[in-house]
């Protein structure tokens, strides 16, 4: 006796489990019971577990009996012809829809020619096993799985042409390739996908070689002319949006040039791109503190004589203006309404990104690092052709990783630029490296993809052959621009005093316990003093009661609240938020005493 459970529930027993399972999964094929719903028997506790919850991931296989596949040649003429379509399979149960439940009990060929009789399904293509993203990473069959994964998330950050209609969208903090390119070596899903219609990278001249260390730790050193050229040059834009909102008592926002009598009133000079309107021109250029469009609001707190006289009461200025760090052109304005009919003022700023020093970029293959060094064309290593490379990739960062599909794609892109074609790199389906390097050698270059280089700056002939070909390689959103941040003094917060925490706040950078112990560890112990003072206040404590006495700046006298003023007070130098705590257990009810000892 089985157990049988529909969607974690106990529903009861069945006597055959086996039989059980064979009718659903025949009713299914049938057409009988809907095609997402899988059946599978959990051995190990001998119990039948029926699933139809949403949520669970399937995916479609074609059906195997007695080693044979149900799908026929007929079927693949009459879906070219677009007489049938996949969903007719579905119903003939031809191809069905496993959940990871029930293709525990099933036994999946990859490919045609491997089937046996106890086979139940063979794989559509065996590029299945993987996404979408991953399955645009080519040779991906020849990469280790950590990598594999890599290069699948690393093409999400990847910058290109992101939607055809950006000049019409808001979006926040989007970037956009100035020139994409198709990739030289491709899969099966880019041709499925249209990824010639959005793009995310570009093919670069890539030669594996160390460049005095600057391509260390994962860097790259790039050519400084390539950069002219235009490669990995984007654009960065983002949304300033501002709403004129309605508050109780009728009071609203105002969207226009403050008047000088508004509280908070900036300059004029600070209000020198604004229109009458209140809004910014388009292709004025803006930096940081600079108003994009200027607002008053109504005053925050009324008090209750001031709730019968609005005529008296002050407006505030709220304006809206560019955060710390920020800079651009103001590439577009629009005016409309929200969905409570109150004005909506978006202004769109754009802001051109050249590659830097600390710009990220990465192949397709989870070999991603940032720009160590831009090197001038002269200085570059060259061939004996006189191809100039535009990256150098450090060849330590291949033999741990095993990302041997980075170094075939090398290859393959090589063969692709020479011959003038795309290569096919599909996940088990691909063009076999053989084949390359046979014609990699017919086109007059070496087979196996190095070539005799030249020091740039000295012209000497390097002792070692270098591989040097072409590879797609993707810039990254994560730029230096976006995260650059460095402060001094700045704004403190109100109730700790200590430094705001945030790059676009202006905030400082938190030294915790460990950042500490590295000071120590480094014998520079001293510089503690200089770091943990962010917060450094001067308290007046009685030396009677240790309570933290008063000072009247007015009178300038100090006197303690519980002694009076017949007793010594000193002055004690200790940081603000300490002073907070002994306030906060004040508030308790606890007598937080301090002794004082003389400092000699």
């Amino acid at each position: 006796m089985s157990e049988v459970y529909l969607n974690g529930k106990f529903i009861g027993m069945v006597d055959d489990s086996k039989k059980l399972i064979d009718q659903f999964v025949e009713d299914r094929r049938k057409g009988k019971i809907e095609s997402g719903i899988n059946i599978n028997h959990n051995q190990e506790i001998d119990q039948v577990e029926i699933w139809s919850s949403s949520g669970r991931a399937l995916r479609p296989l074609i059906v195997v009996k007695d080693g044979k596949p149900l799908l026929t040649e007929k079927h693949i003429e009459l879906l070219n012809k677009n007489e049938i379509s996949f969903f007719d399979l579905i119903k003939q149960g031809v191809i069905e829809y496993l959940d990871a439940g029930e293709e525990e009990n099933a036994f999946v060929a990859f490919f045609e020619n491997e089937l046996t009789p106890e086979h139940t399904h063979l794989e559509i293509q065996p590029i299945d096993i993987v996404s979408l993203c991953t399955s645009l990473v080519p040779y991906g069959n020849f990469n280790q799985s950590t990598r594999l994964n890599a290069g699948s998330k690393n093409q999400k950050q990847a910058i290109g042409f992101y939607a055809s209609n950006f000049l019409l969208r808001m979006d926040m903090d989007v970037s956009l390739m100035h020139t994409p390119q198709v990739p030289l070596v491709q899969t099966i899903m880019h041709e499925v996908s249209g990824y010639d219609k959005h793009p995310s990278g570009q093919n670069f001249v890539v030669a594996v070689l160390t460049y005095d260390g600057y391509n260390m730790e994962d860097a790259s050193v790039i050519s400084k002319s390539s950069i002219d050229y235009g490669i990995g040059r984007s654009s960065y834009y983002r949304p300033i949006i501002s709403e004129e909102l309605r508050y109780s008592g009728g009071l609203i926002d105002e969207i226009s040039v403050p008047d000088k009598d508004v509280k908070g009133y900036r300059s004029e000079k600070d209000y020198i791109y604004l229109e009458e309107d209140g809004i910014i021109y388009p292709e004025s250029e803006v930096k940081e503190g600079d108003v994009i469009i200027g607002k008053t609001s109504p005053p925050r707190f009324l008090s209750s004589l001031d709730e019968y006289n609005l005529a008296t009461s002050s407006r505030r200025e709220s304006s809206m203006t560019l955060k710390h760090g920020e800079k651009g052109v103001v590439d577009f304005v629009m005016l409309t309404e929200n969905q409570e009919g109150n004005k909506l003022v978006q202004v769109r700023i754009r802001d051109q990104r050249i590659p830097e020093i600390g710009d990220k970029f990465t192949s397709r293959h989870g070999q991603k690092g940032v720009i160590g060094l831009v090197v001038p064309r002269a200085d570059m290593p060259f061939t004996a052709s006189g191809i100039v490379p535009d990256l150098l990739f450090n060849p330590h960062s291949l033999p741990s990783r095993m990302t041997v599909s980075h170094l075939i794609e090398l290859l393959g892109g090589k063969v692709g630029a020479l011959a003038g074609r795309h290569i096919d790199g599909t996940m088990f389906d691909s063009e076999p490296e053989e084949v390359l390097r046979k014609e990699l050698s017919s086109l007059g270059f070496r087979e196996d993809g190095t070539e005799v280089m030249y020091n740039g700056r000295t012209g000497e002939k390097f002792k070692a052959r270098i591989f040097v070909g072409n590879m797609y390689y993707l810039k990254l959103k994560h730029m230096v621009a976006n995260k650059m941040h460095a402060r001094a003094r700045g704004p403190i917060q109100l109730l700790t005093r200590q430094p705001t925490e945030g790059r676009a706040k202006e905030g400082g950078l938190r030294l915790g316990e460990m950042e500490k112990d590295t000071f120590v560890a480094h014998g520079a112990s001293l510089l503690l003093k200089e770091r943990f003072d962010s917060d450094k206040t001067i308290i007046p404590i009685c030396e009677q009661c240790g309570i933290i006495a008063i000072h009247d700046e007015y009178k300038n006298r100090s006197y303690c609240s519980i002694c009076g003023e017949n007793t010594k007070i000193s002055n004690i130098e200790l940081s603000y938020a300490f002073k907070l705590m002994l306030d906060e257990l004040k508030s308790l009810g606890v007598y937080p005493k301090l002794i004082l000892e003389e400092k000699y």
